[in-house]
């Protein structure tokens, strides 16, 4: 009782504060025209139509002054204004209550308007499957099985020798450069070759290579020491599209000499080897970058050359004749050709036997066999 009662004078207050608010205005005298209104809205929200509803009877009720008021008609008013005081709360509340779910409502489709939602959704999603995506190995026919070493296309070569390389210049150069060469006609076709890359690279001398065969009579020193200079150095001639005609004189000119280095040496291969004491220098380079243009040996064998009346024949070139012709073992330790070029200079084969061992054993089969043949011929 004591607490219906606490509320019943609360809301007379109340509405003696409203009584100022009525179709007389603010202009009214009193004491009770100073107070502000109880209760006010902190914020402008919208109006439900129950709302309006309230408020267009609420403007419709005039409230008299307390002074003119009977006591009787006082009780009704107070009773009446109690009630509508009632749903007034009750509409506000639900109204905010609705605001309220609404806002998060909107809160939330905004956010998933703009895409953050979705954007961090799907970037967690990607994060996820980009780190848990394992690194496969596996073709459509299933697990890609190692390249086996006896594979030509597992060997690796040379860093110079890509995929791009020219097929000529590759087969060249597994088959052919670095290893140790001892014929005369195959060195003198050699440093010929090595002359010619001061106009033409490998791969354009080797796809040329037949036709300075034939017209260098396979490169026979003595044959090419005795050709008729110009008739070679004509213009139109075939020698004239392979090289300039300083290049072809040179040519000429150094099968002469050679002529003459095998009439002293007995041969040009003991000339050329006698400079690295008949064994191939082993370089063991790593990289590339390591491998040089020329050496002070290559410097040694140049000046040598030129004292004794050969043309064109720099350290530089001497240097390349050094490597194409197995004076010199330039194959990075990595290529698979490096291995083999040492057993081709130690005289082994491909089981890495050496020939001469081969030869040995040939001999005592051979005495072996010889042996019991005379043996079973006594026992008879």
């Amino acid at each position: 009782m004591s607490g219906a009662s606490r509320v019943t004078s609360m809301n007379v207050a109340d509405s003696e504060a409203r009584s100022v608010l009525g179709p007389t205005g603010n202009n009214k005298a009193g004491p009770l025209s100073a107070r502000k209104p109880a209760s006010k809205q902190s914020r402008k929200v919208e109006k439900s139509p129950e709302e309006v509803k309230l408020g267009e009877e609420k403007k419709a009720l005039t409230v008299p002054a307390v002074g003119t008021l009977s006591p009787k008609s006082h009780s009704l008013n107070i009773s009446s204004v109690l009630r509508r005081h009632e749903l007034l709360l009750h509409s506000n509340l639900s109204l905010n209550a609705s605001c309220s779910s609404d806002a998060s409502t909107d809160s939330f489709h905004s956010r998933a308007s703009t895409g953050r939602l979705t954007r961090s959704n799907s970037a967690g999603t990607r994060r996820k499957q980009y780190v848990s995506r394992p690194r496969s190995f596996v073709s459509e026919g299933g697990l890609e099985s190692p390249p086996s070493p006896n594979d030509s296309q597992s060997k690796k070569s040379c860093a110079w020798v890509t995929p791009n390389t020219d097929p000529c210049y590759a087969t060249f150069h597994d088959e052919e450069w670095g290893v140790p060469i001892h014929d005369d006609r195959k060195l003198f076709e050699l440093l010929v070759l090595s002359g010619a890359l001061a106009e033409l690279t490998w791969p354009a001398i080797l796809s040329k290579r037949h036709i300075f065969r034939e017209v260098f009579a396979d490169f026979d020193p003595i044959a090419v020491s005795k050709f008729n200079e110009k008739k070679i150095i004509a213009p139109g001639s075939t020698a004239t599209s392979l090289l300039s005609e300083l290049k072809l004189r040179a040519i000429l000119e150094n099968a002469r000499q050679i002529s003459k280095v095998i009439d002293e040496f007995g041969s040009f291969d003991k000339y050329i080897w006698s400079f690295v004491n008949y064994k191939p220098i082993v370089s063991r380079f790593r990289y590339p970058r390591q491998v040089p243009v020329k050496t002070p040996k290559a410097d040694a064998i140049s000046k040598d050359l030129v004292r004794r009346g050969f043309r064109s024949v720099g350290p530089t070139v001497i240097y390349s004749f050094m490597q194409v012709a197995g004076i010199t073992n330039d194959h990075l330790i990595s290529c698979f050709r490096f291995q083999e070029c040492i057993d081709a200079a130690e005289g082994k084969g491909e089981n890495g036997i050496k020939s001469e061992d081969i030869k040995t054993n040939d001999v005592m089969e051979s005495k072996i066999s010889i042996a019991i043949d005379e043996l079973s011929f006594s026992s008879e």
